[in-house]
Parts: structure tokens; C-alpha cells; sequence
């Protein structure tokens, strides 16, 4: 199974809740409605120079278990990663959308995964209240990064990944997450925000994979570059930017995301929901790709007005669960 924390036998317990609830749910996970993009690309030159093995990574992210987005959208995105068999499985963030009303489900979600899955926290889960994702991810079997790296025996290879908490939120520290960082090792990192990626690029980390975009939802005539990137700021939108192949640089994954956070349309090919794969060890080129990495639009970085209120917008909302008598 590859779940952080079990036992055999918990393992087998799992393994039997997994196949009954695809039993109950076989003929509505995998109907067309769903509409997931399957999108694969190599890692980078570091990973060949560094990994005998190449390991494959499935990402997910903006996965918003919720009302807005299905369970059978959640559930054929789990059964797409199973079925590749990923060594590790990354998700970076918003797991919830708003509520703690479907932690319950997300708990499903993440424990019918069939491997190790890493994850960080994104606004929505600050939003909602992070410590309750986090320890219903905990009981799913996921690890939470919370500013801090990790190494992972996998298939004989060691892979150090990093994780940074929501920087939307105000919550990332790149410079706690680096801290020891090895750079004789091959390396993944992890952000709900893009712009974090080129603190972690200077520590070494030469890809970072993220979300929150969810690509703009709407990709036709370039109105995603023109909202998120013109009106909010956003450098990095959807897909894959920088390089793969400098040693002085780093490159980025934004993925388009698997659910929604106010309203369910997606148009355009780009802004399909998403689940991506990640052959680190392979050659950048050896084989095709979805596209091919784009350039960084100018971007805006947050000001202090806009943290300040960001900032407030959590501690506001913090303040109201509490008084409803939620768990935090």
C-alpha cells in the first residue's frame, strides 16, 4: 500500500474499505462528466544526474472536496493515479473549499490512494482551519509539510522533498523549509503558490510543483493570462515554466486543479481538470509532452496592504468558527 503509519493488517483493512467503495460507486466515478486531462512530463537534468531509478510522481491539486465538486471527479482522479501506479503522490493544497462540512470525504478520498502521498496546505485550508485538514489527512495516511523537507526511501532511491505552508495566507517560510536542505540529493518541492518556487530554486530545488490558479478556469482567448495574470499579478498560470536543464535555475508546475472553488465551469483545453505525472530520472525531451515550457508573464508580487488583508481575512474567519463552537 505504501501508506505512511500502517500496519499489515490496518493495511489490509484499507485495502477492503478501498474495494467496496468502488464497488458501491462503479458506473458514476468514471462518467464523461468528469472530463480529467491525464498530462505527463520528465523531470529535470538534476533528477537524471541524481536518481539510478527513475520514479514516477502523480500531483494533484486544488482538489476543493466539497459541494462544488463531485465525488465521482474525486474518486476517477484516484482511480487515473492508481492505475499508474505512481511511487508518490503529491498535493498541494486546498483540499477543503470554505467548510470543514466534507472532511469526512476528503478522509475517503486520500485513503483510497495506492501509495505514499505528501501534501501542503493551501488558503482554502487556512480559510476552513488548518489544524482539522491537517490531522484528517494525518488519519488518511498523507504527510503534511509544514515548511520543513523530508527524505523518502523509494524503490531503493532516496528523494528529499520540500514543502512550503500557504503563502497566500502568509503562512510559507522558505527560509525554515531550506534550512539543512541537502543538495546532493534529488529534490522535489512543493507550494500551493507558484512565486514561491524561485525562493527554493536558489536553495537548489530544481522543481517545484503547485496550483491554486486552477489554470483560470476559463482558458479561451488568453482571458486566464489576462485575469490572473494582468488583475491579480500571477507570473506562473498553468503548465510548465523555467528550465529543466540549468544548474543556476529551477522550473515550476502549476497544475490546472481537479475541483472549484465557487462555480464548476472549465473552458478551453488547458483548463481542464488535471492530473499530472512526473517521470523524474528521465530525460527532458525523451518523450512527448503535453506542452512545452512557456515563458513567466511579468507578474506583481502581493503588497503589504494585500498581506495585511489576507491575514485578517483567516483570523476573521477563525474567530467565526470558533464562536459556532468548530473544531479548529
Amino acid at each position: 500500500m505504501g501508506i505512511f503509519g500502517m500496519s499489515a493488517s490496518q493495511q489490509a483493512a484499507h485495502a477492503t474499505r478501498i474495494a467496496r467503495s468502488r464497488a458501491r460507486g462503479r458506473g458514476t466515478w468514471l462518467e464523461p462528466s468528469t472530463n480529467i486531462e491525464l498530462r505527463r512530463f520528465a523531470g529535470t537534468k538534476r533528477h537524471v544526474e541524481r536518481l539510478n531509478t527513475p520514479l514516477r510522481i502523480a500531483h494533484l491539486t486544488d482538489m476543493h472536496v466539497g459541494r462544488v465538486t463531485p465525488m465521482r471527479v474525486q474518486m476517477t482522479a484516484v482511480e487515473l493515479v492508481n492505475e499508474r501506479r505512481p511511487d508518490l503522490v503529491c498535493i498541494t493544497g486546498d483540499f477543503v473549499c470554505h467548510s470543514q462540512a466534507y472532511l469526512g470525504q476528503l478522509e475517503h478520498v486520500v485513503a483510497s490512494i495506492d501509495a505514499p502521498v505528501l501534501g501542503v496546505l493551501g488558503n482554502h485550508d487556512h480559510w476552513s482551519g488548518a489544524n482539522a485538514v491537517r490531522r484528517v489527512l494525518r488519519r488518511a495516511g498523507a504527510e503534511v509539510l509544514d515548511n520543513v523537507h523530508t527524505v523518502l526511501e523509494l524503490r531503493n532511491e532516496r528523494l528529499q522533498v520540500i514543502g512550503l505552508d500557504d503563502a497566500y495566507t502568509g503562512h510559507a517560510d522558505w527560509r525554515a523549509a531550506t534550512r539543512g536542505l541537502r543538495r546532493d540529493l534529488p529534490t522535489l518541492g512543493l507550494s500551493h503558490i507558484a512565486e514561491e518556487s524561485e525562493h527554493l530554486w536558489r536553495a537548489g530545488v530544481s522543481l517545484v510543483l503547485s496550483g491554486h490558479t486552477h489554470a483560470g478556469q476559463v482558458t479561451l482567448a488568453r482571458l486566464n493570462e489576462l485575469a490572473l495574470g494582468r488583475l491579480v499579478g500571477h507570473k506562473y498560470i498553468h503548465g510548465l515554466y523555467g528550465s529543466r536543464v540549468a544548474h543556476d535555475h529551477g522550473s515550476v508546475y502549476v497544475g490546472a486543479g481537479l475541483g472549484a472553488a465557487v462555480f464548476p465551469v472549465r473552458l478551453g483545453k488547458r483548463a481542464r481538470r488535471e492530473v499530472t505525472l512526473f517521470d523524474l530520472g528521465m530525460e527532458p525531451g525523451s518523450f512527448s509532452e503535453h506542452h512545452e515550457v512557456q515563458a513567466p508573464l511579468k507578474g506583481r508580487p502581493p503588497s503589504e496592504r494585500v498581506k495585511a488583508k489576507r491575514a485578517r481575512a483567516v483570523a476573521r474567519k477563525r474567530e467565526r468558527r470558533l464562536r459556532r463552537g468548530h473544531d479548529d
